[in-house]
């Protein structure tokens, strides 16, 4: 009894240090962005009082401000965009590579899954110079033959490069995933008279919809914060994104001691991202959690 009371009581004392561990972590993460809310809506004047302080009323113009003058809504219009088109090839692409790595036998299969698995440890950021040139050269080369250059200051270039680069890592999730789902429902479809498209499309990938939806959320965050493609490919700044346009925005704001419609920046860039995380919270977690078993 005495032993079981001495665990007991460990283990009272370790969920308390997990607890306190996690509140702590929490907090680092909410009050950053409590203070960004809050600072979003506080006059330029109450900016060179303590950080901390409490707005005297509620600000929006500053916005205004950012949605408007500052442009921030034509770039949020150009990250839904390509975010869009991006999330869009990845997943017509991914989906059913990584169901036919996962379900089916064929020539070449170890040699696909080794190249995709060495795309694990290409960090786009690296090679964005030698796209450029590529990107640069060729529509030196088009303009040439008359056709006109295209490839830069384009938004479906910039999203097919996102979706290129995230391809690794989708399919090596999803193929993970798909390989933990039993047999038996393909076969029933087949019995039914499903072919391998109906059975993937009706069968499978409802089946996959957690891990299909902790893709998505993966890839929109990173194709959303994105910035260092966007600055490279697009030279155009009434073309660039959001975190390319806030950048701008924080760099004009700073040096005009204006900092309201920065921090309402911030926030336009963020809550995009909070809505949709609340939004699939569940799935998210359920995703994380079945994708790594193994059956």
């Amino acid at each position: 009894m005495k032993i079981k009371k001495e665990i007991s009581h460990s283990e009272r004392l370790y969920k308390a240090f997990i607890y306190v561990v996690l509140g702590i972590l929490a907090l680092l993460i909410i009050i950053p962005v409590a203070w960004v809310f809050m600072a979003s809506v506080k006059e330029t004047a109450e900016h060179y009082g303590s950080p901390w302080a409490i707005p005297t009323h509620i600000h929006w113009q500053n916005f205004v401000e950012a949605w408007t003058t500052s442009k921030m809504g034509d770039y949020m219009g150009h990250s839904v965009l390509v975010t869009g088109l991006a999330l869009g090839i990845l997943l017509v692409v991914a989906l059913p590579a990584s169901y036919c790595l996962a379900r089916f036998k064929f020539v070449g299969k170890k040699f696909l899954n080794t190249c995709f698995m060495a795309g694990l440890f290409i960090n786009v950021n690296y090679i964005v110079v030698p796209i450029y040139l590529m990107l640069n050269d060729s529509d030196k080369w088009l303009n040439s033959i008359g056709v006109g250059g295209f490839l830069l200051n384009n938004h479906f270039v910039v999203a097919l490069i996102y979706a290129a680069t995230a391809l690794p890592f989708t399919i090596y999730l999803l193929t993970s995933y798909f390989q933990t789902l039993p047999h038996d429902f393909e076969e029933a479809a087949y019995i039914d008279g499903a072919g391998y498209t109906k059975t993937m499309l009706k069968v499978i990938f409802p089946m996959a919809k957690p891990s299909i939806i902790t893709v998505i959320l993966f890839n929109f965050l990173s194709f959303w914060n994105e910035y260092i493609i966007v600055k490279t490919l697009i030279t155009d700044k009434e073309l660039w994104t959001l975190p390319a346009g806030l950048l701008n925005l924080m760099q004009a704001q700073q040096s005009a001691a204006n900092y309201g419609p920065m921090y309402a920046g911030l926030v336009l860039v963020m809550l995009p991202v909070l809505i949709l995380y609340i939004c699939v919270q569940k799935n998210l977690t359920k995703g994380m959690t079945v994708g790594g078993l193994k059956g």
